[in-house]
């Protein structure tokens, strides 16, 4: 694999693949995420195979290890997401609790103005988060775009928002 034989990532592929994919199902309770991870991890093998060294271990505990640096990688992209989701609902209030503040109109066309800013991709995923109530997965679904670029575009599209709206809004 050293000498960038492709065979061999398809040998270590269909060996270990089941086992990288369970260990991040069972870690991260969903399926396409751990899909996502499981991509990630043998990406990781094909770059650092140079890395491995039979010395220190077998070729199942390396991408082991692997898998298990690319699940804690996937939890901390999970959480940092879950923030930005949190703080720009807290900037996009519920038109319930914004009916009596007058300047709730213009929070919702000023946020709308720096939305409609976004590149079309980014605003298509947050339109579809926000307006339509829909998780990333069911909008991967609908654009058939990979979970992993709907999960990019929602990131990018919150922080474009988060820096362009300034103080009040983060």
């Amino acid at each position: 694999m050293a000498a960038g034989d492709e065979r061999c990532l398809a040998v270590l592929h269909r060996r270990w693949s089941g086992l990288v994919l369970a260990l991040a199902r069972r870690t991260l309770g969903d399926a396409a995420e751990a899909e996502d991870v499981a991509q990630q991890v043998f990406l990781g093998v094909w770059r650092g195979c140079a890395g491995y060294r039979p010395e220190r271990g077998t070729v199942a505990g390396w991408i082991v290890g692997i898998t298990r640096r690319k699940i804690a990688d996937a939890l901390s992209a999970r959480t940092r997401r879950g923030e930005l989701v949190a703080a720009a609902g807290a900037a996009l209030a519920p038109a319930e609790a914004a009916a009596g503040r007058p300047e709730a109109a213009l929070d919702r066309v000023v946020v709308g103005r720096e939305l409609a800013r976004l590149p079309a991709p980014q605003q298509r995923v947050l339109r579809l988060a926000y307006y339509e109530d829909l998780t990333q997965t069911q909008i991967a679904e609908r654009t058939g775009w990979p979970l992993g670029t709907v999960k990019s575009h929602a990131r990018r599209g919150l922080l474009r928002l988060r820096s362009s709206l300034g103080p009040p809004y983060t």
